[in-house]
């Protein structure tokens, strides 16, 4: 009888595993062996990855539970890589990820702020119970939610360890994307779409901008009939008459006036993929500058799309983008794009290739990124943004949506 609970009990467990998996086994292997070719190139024996999203990328592993330490490790030798977490979010583990039990570890509740005690401690622990407390070890030293505490914890507590940074680089085996992730992507730029088209809808004069964002956040959310949406990695970003001469602003409770602009800034999410786009809203009497400068905008950014494609750098399509501005003497300091994916907060981008002057990452089919053209002039400003896949011979946006300035 005892057997025949277990046996059940493990079917039941594999079947949840297969339900809630985003991709087959087979893909997270290759993803694991991906980066443990690189760990090798790097001399890295033991990778501790903290980012949230390089943890969903190598297990499956998908909760909001990144606000506590956690980590994918890996072996440079292993079959499989260890999912760490607190031990009230082991439950997500067994759900989300392809590991074996085994494979995922937990810590406990005594080490959630109680300083001295960090989790970091117990980290250090499995590090010398499993005799890896010799080996050279790669830590992210510049990602989110890796504190200098958490850095001051592994130097203290593994003195035969060599610490280095592992200069991102699961994030850099995450740039070239498989086919299944391209189609989760143009899952989540049908519901970008829908965003957008709510936000230029219900954006008028006298609209609370709170209101706005509710509507357009409820479109983001509703998705589709076939499929749903997600919460987003970063707010949507909505900045309005002056404000569009910043960056990153967010909505507030006044309301929309009669002859202001409105950036909006958003991104559909489908199974933590994102595809951004943004685009300007002109409320009431078209404005022949802003026109005008929306039209240049949109021909730098045509520019470089058309240079992206396979065998160029990140360089030649931002030179691209740059000529357009320098033969209207606009000037733009700021980086123009980079690259995406998987997203979780703060932020969707995944921290490798810049689309920026001199950063010479060669462009390969299924690389993906944002296109950011955004001008800001003091007083107002306008952008529009396109997601972009470079394929075989070229590239191809993952929206359809028009960059032109939307008059109401």
């Amino acid at each position: 009888m005892l057997l025949a609970i277990k046996i059940v009990l493990k079917v039941l467990e594999n079947y949840l595993r297969i339900r809630f998996m985003d991709f087959t086994k087979e893909e997270y292997q290759r993803r694991l062996k991906k980066v443990q070719k690189t760990m090798q190139e790097k001399g890295i024996e033991l990778l501790i990855s903290h980012d949230t999203n390089n943890l969903n990328y190598l297990t499956g592993y998908d909760a909001w539970s990144f606000y506590y330490a956690q980590a994918v490790i890996v072996h440079v030798n292993a079959d499989e890589p260890l999912c760490w977490v607190r031990k009230q979010d082991s439950g997500g583990a067994y759900i989300k990820t392809y590991l074996k039990n085994e494979n995922i570890l937990v810590y406990d509740e005594k080490y959630i702020h109680t300083w001295p005690l960090h989790p970091f401690d117990n980290l250090v622990e499995i590090i010398k119970e499993r005799k890896w407390d010799k080996l050279t070890i790669g830590l992210e030293m510049d990602s989110h939610y890796f504190t200098a505490y958490c850095y001051e914890k592994m130097k203290q507590g593994l003195p035969n360890v060599k610490l280095k940074d592992s200069e991102r680089l699961v994030n850099w085996a995450r740039v070239v994307k498989s086919n299944a992730e391209i189609e989760l992507m143009k899952s989540a730029a049908i519901i970008s779409q829908k965003g957008m088209q709510t936000a230029i809808d219900v954006i008028n004069p006298g609209v609370r901008q709170c209101d706005a964002v509710g509507e357009i956040q409820k479109a983001l959310f509703y998705g589709t009939p076939e499929f749903g949406g997600e919460y987003s990695s970063i707010a949507t970003l909505l900045p309005t008459g002056k404000g569009t001469s910043a960056s990153h602003l967010t909505a507030t409770q006044d309301k929309f006036v009669e002859g202001e602009a409105t950036i909006i800034e958003l991104s559909g999410v489908y199974q933590r993929y994102h595809c951004p786009m943004a685009r300007t809203v002109l409320l009431g009497k078209p404005d022949q500058m802003k026109i005008d400068t929306m039209n240049k905008t949109n021909e730098a950014l045509q520019a470089g799309i058309d240079a992206a494609k396979p065998g160029q750098t990140a360089d030649d399509v931002a030179q691209a983008f740059w000529k357009i501005l320098d033969k209207y003497g606009i000037e733009k300091t700021s980086r123009t794009g980079y690259s995406i994916g998987i997203g979780y907060p703060p932020d969707w981008g995944e921290h490798t290739l810049n689309i920026s002057k001199g950063d010479m990452t060669i462009l390969e089919p299924n690389v993906t990124f944002h296109m950011i053209a955004v001008m800001q002039f003091g007083e107002w400003g306008v952008e529009a943004s396109e997601a972009i896949r470079i394929t075989d011979k070229g590239c191809e946006l993952f929206c359809n949506f028009s960059k032109d300035l939307h008059i109401k």
